[in-house]
């Protein structure tokens, strides 16, 4: 069958989701409600035939769709969800995070509950193919059982985006949740644990400090460090730095346990390598043993054509072909409403805890002080 989705929002990322969709096996982009009318020209550029709805209900009254994708700013996905859970029985893959506010975090999850088809949240870290390499390692203990898990981000600063919502909080839910859901979703899934306890320190030291929309200053950190206790023992460590795009790798991870360190190493876009050094560098997987010393490394390329398809070295095309055999062949929903919701809790008490000064204690639909 023809896998045809319908879109809500279609900015940067809801493009990369569009290239990917196209790469699948059987599936076609049938209508997308998109407000902006320069992402709407930027669009038909990629789907010159698509229909254009003027809102949701528009879009749900369509009988043609077999699933949606809602790639929206952050601070829509929320009711935007429970909108077509109240609505339609279709599935769905909805990007991160699904909630900005915790007050929404009982309201999704009991909606959530009653959804007879996939759910699917955006978690594509999970889904690099040097991610998904350590994470096999780690599944195999090739290290043993993983003491410490560090996850270390030197990036370019926040992209612009549609009316400028990425410059706030009130919009993106914190830096720690906007663009760091995905490394709390990565340490839950590698400890098999629950986290128990987050503790913080960040803030705005560099970026957007001149910047000014409707004379209001941004207010997204631009550099953090946070710490995660699990309930197993195992505790995580996030290096957040947006203002390091001159490094190799954008991303380093690295899980230690008594037998051997495994790190993998990912390179940022393509797009924004200096192409004045050479090509840009391949992803790496090192497995580092303490007898005999001595790493080992193993490069894991990703195919060229996943490269130009996104930012995300390839994983949104693994993470679509997922989700497209959960839909078509009833294959299982690898990352749940619940996954995305905790990923969120540990964010937004990052966030409270670099407010506070304090630690911030785990709980099923939230946090609490220590």
């Amino acid at each position: 069958m023809t896998l045809r989705y319908g879109i809500i929002g279609c900015g940067m990322m809801g493009q990369e989701h569009i290239r990917n969709i196209q790469l699948l096996p059987d599936a076609a982009i049938t209508a997308i409600v998109e407000p902006d009318a320069g992402m709407r020209a930027a669009i038909q550029t990629l789907v010159p035939n698509v229909d254009f709805e003027p809102s949701i209900d528009a879009l749900l009254a369509r009988h043609d769709l077999d699933a949606l994708l809602i790639a929206s700013p952050n601070f829509m996905h929320a009711e935007q969800l429970l909108q077509i859970f109240q609505q339609t029985t279709l599935p769905i893959l909805v990007e991160k995070p699904l909630v900005t506010d915790v007050a929404d975090i009982p309201r999704i999850r009991q909606a959530a509950e009653q959804h007879p088809s996939p759910v699917w949240v955006a978690m594509e870290y999970r889904y690099m193919p040097p991610v998904a390499a350590l994470l096999n390692e780690i599944n195999k203990q090739t290290h043993g059982h993983t003491k410490q898990f560090s996850i270390r981000e030197h990036r370019f600063p926040f992209l612009e985006k549609v009316n400028d919502w990425n410059r706030f909080n009130k919009n993106t839910g914190g830096t720690l949740v906007e663009k760091c859901c995905h490394f709390f979703d990565l340490m839950r899934l590698q400890a098999g644990s629950e986290a128990i306890r987050v503790f913080a320190s960040g803030g705005q030291n560099v970026n957007h400090l001149d910047e000014r929309y409707n004379g209001q200053q941004p207010d997204i950190l631009d550099n953090a460090f946070v710490i995660v206790d699990f309930a197993n023992g195992q505790r995580a460590l996030l290096e957040l730095c947006m203002f390091a795009e001159g490094s190799e790798y954008q991303e380093e991870l690295c899980a230690v346990g008594e037998k051997a360190k495994l790190e993998a190493k990912v390179p940022g876009p393509g797009r924004f390598w200096n192409t004045d050094l050479g090509p840009a560098p391949v992803p790496k997987l090192i497995i580092s043993p303490r007898r005999p010393t001595g790493p080992v490394e193993t490069p894991i390329p990703v195919d060229p054509t996943l490269l130009a398809a996104g930012d995300h070295n390839g994983s949104t095309y693994y993470q679509h072909l997922g989700f497209y055999k959960a839909v078509t062949e009833g294959a299982p929903v690898e990352v749940s409403i619940d996954d995305g919701l905790k990923a969120v809790v540990l964010g937004l008490a990052a966030q409270e805890s670099i407010k506070t000064g304090q630690a911030m204690t785990i709980t099923n639909n939230g946090f609490t002080f220590s």
